[in-house]
């Protein structure tokens, strides 16, 4: 996502970032839960639908499926479409997608799996990443995902609560077919926030 490449050379300055299992408490240290905040926004063209998520799920470039989705005409908030309407709008969608390799299952799969009421207050289908930094000495040495979560659409912000940080934990996602993978943090750099400063502790 826009990730520096010096970002993604990845030995944290904060410390080793390390996947899955808990590690074992090294003397004078601490186990301090991660904070993720947002991470759920969507491109301003795409109307508040994760295109970045049904892109990827479906194998196919996000502007491939914004091009084909401008030829849709959705049904109103709260309004069910009319069975014309949705013959019409699948052979839009269909008649642009299936040359990269999308079948009608697949299509009908991922929409059902990301569509959501907006007007309502609600969010696609998503999991919250968790973690934790291990801190001694009121420095962070270690971090740990244990699990990368799913349905980010941008990096959340991540946090230490409780910790000044000399460098911003900054969150790499991945996307992919894998449905309940899709939108994962796949590791997390840092970036520094310049000589003599600290964030805030939260």
């Amino acid at each position: 996502m826009n990730a520096l490449p010096a970002l993604l050379a990845a030995l944290l300055l904060l410390g080793p970032l390390a996947r899955g299992e808990d590690q074992a408490l090294p003397p004078g240290a601490a186990k301090v839960d991660l904070v993720f905040r947002g991470g759920h926004e969507t491109d301003p063209r795409d109307h508040g639908r994760p295109v970045i998520l049904i892109a990827a799920a479906l194998g196919v470039p996000p502007d491939v499926f914004r091009e084909a989705f401008s030829h849709v005409h959705p049904a109103l908030p709260g309004a069910p479409p009319t069975g014309d309407r949705v013959r019409q709008n699948k052979h839009e969608l269909m008649s642009r997608l299936a040359p990269y390799g999308v079948t009608d299952e697949r299509l009908n799969e991922v929409s059902n799996y990301y569509r959501y009421r907006s007007w309502a207050g609600e969010l696609w289908r998503h999991a919250d990443a968790i973690g934790y930094a291990l801190v001694k000495n009121g420095k962070v040495v270690s971090l740990t995902i244990t699990n990368p979560g799913a349905g980010y659409t941008t990096p959340p912000a991540v946090s230490v609560p409780g910790v000044a940080l000399t460098v911003h934990p900054l969150a790499k996602l991945a996307f992919g077919t894998d449905l309940a993978r899709n939108g994962s943090i796949a590791a997390v750099a840092s970036a520094p926030l310049g000589d003599g400063k600290t964030s805030p502790a939260n």
